[in-house]
């Protein structure tokens, strides 16, 4: 793609205000560090900026049940006991990765309806790639909580690019499998998904190379399952080409990236050991091909490296080089003590063998050479639709305010029975990120 490709930016300036809880990995202000990174390199110039509009629980509706979506509209920290069945029922509150905090659906409603008017853009033919990084939260279920998401922002946007396109194809670069994307798209083949992510001993626990889809739908599931220390070569080299392969039998119309920084050296869930340039390397790739995408982000939990990574990737998008030297910001001390933009990998093992790389490579080039083609819209009815809307809330021209991105949610080992899931972070009580969190 040229270097004249549009991208438009969506950025609510309250996104990185919730607050989850104390000790809780999920930190959404790692938005504002994100936001205000962009701001100091000046790539906000570059794009067109959008405040975008909270999304409705009709929107929501499109995918997820009434009752769930009513049940978050609803629930408060206040008001928890009037809701103890139902907090089980939809896995949310005390004793879940899922708490309810304050201002819980207004969250959702802002990460999710920038995704919306992203996919909405796109749709319309008025950007080429559209960046919502509070977005990417791709373990929601159709009526339940899960791995810190409460609503699937990814779902919709894609239902959303269903109404234009025939073929959508989702990428998961998050560390942890995107199940819940997978999950809703698994039996049609309107939908591609594409998973690299720790397998075996980590949340979520799915995405084996064997889960390729069912019914309509089966081969159009493509999971890659990795393990601890996987460096930038060895993930370029299963990633580039099968993703080429997908886009030669699949021929997507758009595109979804969701680029989960938790796959990071360094991360406090993850176990990867990528750096920018190969975490980015994969949304190069993906660019180059000019098709319609969406990006979004997803996991992340050292903060400080979250927004080095998607400030940079904004940059990659925009084709600007910028500098390993942090420019000063509202934030500047979160970078310390180096004030560098890049991460040097940490020193360990990479438990993926050449041998083992290759193996799952040649599997899921395998699957892929044997599907029939790019399926036409006809073979499979059209998704439900949503409420339609038109256009896009007010431009913000000035850049945008100071608060950004988002997160999404990994990073949970299922324990004991499975009546019960508990979060690595239930056992880490500090936070090197100094202030990590203010309300």
């Amino acid at each position: 793609m040229p270097s004249s490709t549009r991208v438009s930016y969506f950025y609510s300036p309250n996104v990185g205000h919730f607050y989850y809880g104390p000790s809780h990995p999920m930190k959404p202000h790692r938005l504002k560090l994100t936001h205000h990174l962009i701001l100091s390199y000046n790539l906000y110039r570059k794009m067109e900026t959008y405040k975008p509009h909270p999304a409705t629980a009709g929107e929501m509706a499109a995918f997820h049940s009434e009752d769930y979506v009513q049940f978050l509209s609803r629930i408060t920290p206040d008001n928890l006991r009037g809701f103890h069945s139902q907090m089980q029922k939809f896995n949310a509150g005390e004793y879940t990765d899922c708490p309810v905090f304050d201002g819980l659906f207004e969250f959702t409603s802002l990460y999710t309806g920038a995704s919306l008017d992203g996919a909405i853009k796109l749709n319309n033919g008025d950007t080429d790639i559209a960046v919502n990084w509070s977005g990417g939260l791709h373990h929601a279920k159709k009526s339940e909580a899960s791995g810190f998401c409460y609503i699937n922002d990814i779902v919709l946007a894609i239902l959303e690019l269903l109404k234009v396109h025939a073929r959508v194809l989702y990428i998961d670069i998050d560390v942890h499998h995107g199940d819940g994307v997978e999950e809703a798209f698994y039996c049609t083949d309107r939908v591609m998904t594409f998973s690299l992510h720790k397998f075996g001993d980590f949340f979520p626990g799915t995405g084996h190379i064997k889960d390729t889809g069912a019914n309509e739908g089966t081969g159009f599931s493509v999971n890659a399952p990795l393990t601890s220390g996987m460096t930038d070569e060895s993930y370029e080299k299963l990633f580039k080409p099968v993703a080429r392969k997908i886009m030669e039998v699949y021929q997507p119309g758009a595109i979804v990236l969701q680029c989960g920084a938790d796959s990071l050296t360094g991360d406090r869930l993850g176990c990867f050991n990528l750096s920018l340039r190969g975490h980015a390397e994969c949304v190069k790739f993906v660019k180059s091909f000019g098709i319609p995408t969406l990006v979004l982000g997803g996991g992340g939990y050292t903060i400080r490296n979250v927004a080095r990574c998607w400030a940079y990737e904004t940059s990659i998008l925009l084709d600007t080089e910028i500098s390993n030297e942090i420019p000063y910001n509202d934030y500047f001390e979160y970078f310390s003590p180096d004030f560098k933009l890049h991460l040097i990998p940490e020193p360990m093992e990479n438990l993926n063998t050449d041998s083992s790389l290759e193996a799952v490579r040649v599997d899921l080039l395998s699957q892929l050479q044997s599907l029939q083609g790019a399926p036409s819209v006809q073979m499979q009815e059209v998704p439900p639709q949503f409420v339609v809307r038109h256009d896009i809330p007010g431009d913000d021209d000035d850049g945008g305010s100071s608060d950004d991105i988002r997160e999404k949610g990994p990073g949970i080992i299922s324990k004991g029975n499975g009546e019960r899931r508990v979060h690595e972070s239930e056992l880490y009580d500090g936070d090197d990120d100094n202030k990590d969190i203010q309300q």
